[in-house]
C-alpha cells in the first residue's frame, strides 16, 4: 500500500462533483493499493487518469482521477476528479496545471534538504 496524498485541489472537486466520504475512502483505498492504475497523459510529466466506477453505475458512468505518481520513493498524489459525463477530458487550461503542479512536486520532493526515507 502506498501513502496517498489528496491534494487541496482534488478534496474542492471531489466535494463539486457529489463524491460521498465513502467512495473516496473507496478511491484512496484503491488506489493505495495501484500507485500507477490509469493512463499516462502525454505530455504531462507523468500525471495519469484512472477511472473508476461510480457506485452503482460501473467505469462508464464513473469518476476520472488525475493523480501523480512519481516513483516508489514518494507517495501517489490525486489531483483532481471529475465525473465521466462532466467532460471527456481535460480541458487545455486544467492539462497546463496539473503539468505545473507534478513539475512542482517532483522539485520539491527532489530537495536536496528532503531526509530520504
Amino acid at each position: 500500500m502506498h501513502v496517498i496524498v489528496e491534494t487541496e485541489m482534488f478534496l474542492r472537486a471531489a466535494k463539486l462533483t457529489g463524491v460521498s466520504d465513502e467512495e473516496r475512502e473507496g478511491i484512496v483505498s484503491w488506489l493505495a493499493a495501484n500507485p500507477t492504475a490509469g493512463d499516462v497523459i502525454q505530455g504531462t510529466g507523468g500525471v495519469r487518469k484512472a477511472r473508476i466506477a461510480a457506485k452503482g453505475k460501473g467505469k462508464s458512468g464513473g469518476y476520472r482521477v488525475i493523480t501523480f505518481f512519481g516513483g516508489n520513493d514518494m507517495p501517489l498524489f490525486l489531483l483532481t476528479i471529475y465525473a465521466k459525463g462532466d467532460r471527456a477530458d481535460l480541458s487545455p487550461e486544467m492539462r497546463k496545471a496539473v503539468t505545473s503542479v507534478a513539475e512542482i512536486i517532483k522539485q520539491e520532493f527532489h530537495r536536496p534538504w528532503r531526509k530520504k526515507r
